[in-house]
């Protein structure tokens, strides 16, 4: 184990033998750090934190702070990290309300790039990519393989199914089914299926073409939501896929980010 002179780490702290803490680090009581992570320098790791293996913490990020709610009065909640993950500098991870379930979790192999916030009861997938300062509000579910451009603000309670992509510079304030993009300033709308991530993840021609062809029935048909998903249960029941994205619609609280007109997708 490997801890700087100017690291303060507390003795009843759990890290394995080849953990790395570097100058200026300091490390909770209840906290616990798997093995192969390295935490750089000045950062703050505090609260019931179960950092996994082989993470790479950079300058001044705070992983495990209270949550930022006027109703927490100290409970021991959670935050909860996978593996082989990459949290830059200034990035903020709050741990969990009682009221929100009692743990904020982020999966494996995802990366935050600097200044990015996760706030309390968030419950974030694997293979994320968050550019800088993107920030979620509290209660926040994202799903695998997504992307959040910069700068951008996510709405409490928000879902964001997996394979999707938030463009930067925007707020989104109503759940994004998964394999969607969306982008547009103060109030994101839907673009369209999110094609070119989706090839990059392997997705083949036919696969996509299934998806585009969901699509324009859920979101272009002009039918309400909840119609829309039983016409695609109806053509495209033998389809994962499609049948993820209806599951997803039917789990909505917010309600779904609009889409645009196919004359603005086109556009992007």
């Amino acid at each position: 184990m490997q801890i700087h002179s100017t690291a303060i780490v507390h003795p009843k702290a759990i890290l394995a033998d080849d953990v790395e803490v570097g100058p200026f680090c300091v490390i909770g009581e209840h906290v616990t750090i798997g093995t192969g992570s390295r935490l750089l320098s000045h950062v703050t790791v505090d609260g019931w934190t179960e950092l996994g293996e082989r993470n790479v913490v950079h300058p001044f990020a705070s992983i495990g702070g209270p949550p930022q709610h006027l109703g927490y009065k100290g409970e021991p909640t959670k935050v909860i990290i996978g593996h082989d993950n990459i949290l830059r500098e200034y990035v903020t991870v709050n741990r969990a309300t009682v009221e929100g379930g009692g743990v904020t979790s982020l999966g494996s192999k995802n990366i935050l790039m600097a200044y990015v916030h996760v706030a309390h009861d968030c419950r974030l997938g694997s293979h994320l990519i968050m550019a800088n300062a993107a920030s979620l509000a509290g209660h926040i579910t994202i799903g695998d393989h997504a992307i959040i451009g910069g700068l951008t603000g996510i709405h409490q309670h928000v879902r964001i199914g997996s394979y999707s992509m938030v463009g930067g510079c925007c707020a989104l304030g109503q759940d994004l089914p998964p394999f969607m993009r969306a982008a547009g300033g103060y109030r994101a709308r839907m673009y369209g299926l999110n094609s070119v991530g989706l090839r990059r993840q392997g997705f083949s021609t036919d696969r996509v073409s299934v998806l585009k062809r969901a699509y324009d029935m859920l979101f272009r048909s002009g039918h309400r939501t909840a119609e829309a998903a039983k016409l695609a249960k109806a053509e495209f029941g033998d389809q994962p896929d499609v049948m993820t994205i209806v599951k997803f619609l039917e789990g909505t609280k917010r309600g779904i980010c609009r889409s645009v007109g196919k004359d603005q997708e086109d556009e992007e």
